[in-house]
């Protein structure tokens, strides 16, 4: 991967935290990068260091061949220098200001002609037509993103960075407006760097993946690898993996490994390098939950293991059923299989999920 941006910094606070800032930003053009991870990973710090915001106490950042930081060489440029927009959370749009005039903030020095041919061009871009002369408090959740994503826009920047874009607007409105900014980043066509905690919303709009947790990088890649194939118990439950749970390897024959977990048998695709031990990471949506504890037909590889129905409990659409296998497993099925089935606290019923659905990580 061309590196556009490169950073290997540090950020220590008093008490004794430390956040490592370690990640690459591909090479100009577009791409959505998400740090990603639970509140108080360090997520937004290490935004507020590529912002500029935060000063590192060791390593550098570099963009392309530009220094913005390096704490051995005392260089630290600040944010209006570094050529990159910055959408904070809560936007922070200026309330006595219309419309036109917070996308016009950040244009002083240009020419009166310049400034209002950039602004008509965000307005444009942004679909803010009609909307110039309103203030931000005659605006809906989504169209006051879109003013506070323009004045980051305004300039032109190399980099965009966002801090949980989404996080101010209710549910509805997230769900409609993902598909909305992803378009959106693909049509600025620059790097944008995203922080979120919201699973859905990583997906929804990011290419590569950079796992935080506890202040370092835990795992980074392209990002349906990253989630499918955590490196570590601690990713895979980050990740939203319902069930992680460490079993002794028994036998691997074809490609398949044979993992014991207290009373039960999984059937799993060996990845390599399996040792005596591993984990077995098994998502919800790939347990389905039967009745019948027949033999399995078919060629496909799968498991099924006699369970007891320890809970459901209803996630909107879905229902999660808590099954006891000889071990805790989780289920997601639909409300209205869920009813089909007739299923209550306590049934003995089978789960059913295919080998190939059990991600296995080798026990160190």
């Amino acid at each position: 991967m061309d590196a556009h941006l490169t950073c290997r910094a540090e950020r220590r606070f008093p008490g004794g935290t430390t956040v490592e800032a370690t990640l690459q930003i591909p090479a100009p053009g577009f791409s959505v990068t998400v740090l990603f991870g639970p509140s108080g990973s360090g997520k937004t710090t290490v935004l507020r260091l590529l912002a500029g915001l935060e000063r590192a106490d060791s390593g550098s950042i570099r963009m392309g061949s530009t220094t913005w930081s390096d704490a051995n060489r005392g260089i630290h440029l600040p944010p209006q220098a570094r050529n990159l927009g910055f959408l904070p959370q809560a936007y922070s749009l200026f309330p006595h200001l219309s419309v036109a005039e917070n996308l016009a903030f950040g244009l002083e020095g240009q020419a009166p002609t310049e400034r209002g041919a950039r602004v008509a061009e965000l307005l444009d871009l942004l679909d803010l037509q009609g909307l110039a002369a309103r203030r931000p408090a005659e605006l809906s959740g989504g169209q006051q993103q879109r003013v506070a994503l323009g004045r980051a826009l305004a300039r032109r920047p190399g980099l965009l960075l966002l801090d949980e874009p989404l996080s101010a607007l209710d549910q509805p409105a997230q769900l409609r407006l993902r598909r909305e900014l992803r378009d959106l980043l693909r049509r600025l066509d620059i790097p944008t760097v995203l922080v979120t905690h919201d699973r859905a919303e990583a997906l929804h709009l990011g290419d590569r993946l950079v796992v935080m947790d506890q202040g370092r990088v835990c795992q980074s890649g392209d990002i349906q690898a990253v989630f499918d194939r955590p490196t570590d118990p601690a990713v895979a439950r980050i990740l939203g993996v319902e069930t992680v749970v460490r079993g002794q390897v028994e036998s691997i024959v074809d490609g398949l490994a044979t993992l014991r977990v207290g009373p039960a048998r999984i059937l799993a695709a060996d990845p390599g390098g399996l040792g005596h031990e591993a984990f077995a990471c098994i998502r919800g949506e790939d347990v389905a939950v039967e009745r019948s504890t027949g033999t399995a037909s078919g060629s496909t590889a799968r498991n099924r293991l006699p369970a007891r129905i320890t809970a459901l409990s209803p996630e909107g659409a879905l229902m999660r059923v808590s099954l006891d296998c000889g071990f805790p497993l989780a289920a997601l099925v639909t409300r209205q299989a869920c009813l089909d089935l007739g299923l209550s606290e306590g049934d003995q019923v089978c789960a059913i999920l295919k080998a190939a659905a059990v991600h296995l990580i080798p026990h160190d």
